[in-house]
């Protein structure tokens, strides 16, 4: 997978929210889900930050942002069940 993992700063930079936005915008179903890296890291895939950026850029209203993140959050799944082998 190359698609880079990346951490709350470069999120928040990137998508020119507080952290606190970001974390609400995850309580209310508009962000994906954080990438556990480890006991206290969390981080996002690139790919998935500059969907959702662009999404809002777009003027997507919160309901298909939502239809959105299910599908990035779908895809997670599909991409680890490729690359494992999973059934």
């Amino acid at each position: 997978m190359s698609d880079p993992i990346l951490r709350l700063p470069a999120v928040r930079s990137q998508a020119g929210i507080a952290r606190t936005t970001l974390y609400d915008r995850i309580a209310r179903g508009t962000w994906t889900r954080g990438v556990k890296l480890g006991p206290r890291s969390v981080g996002w895939p690139k790919s998935e930050v500059e969907a959702i950026v662009a999404a809002h850029v777009a003027g997507w209203d919160d309901d298909r942002i939502r239809a959105l993140v299910g599908r990035l959050h779908d895809a997670r799944i599909t991409a680890a069940d490729h690359l494992l082998g999973a059934r």
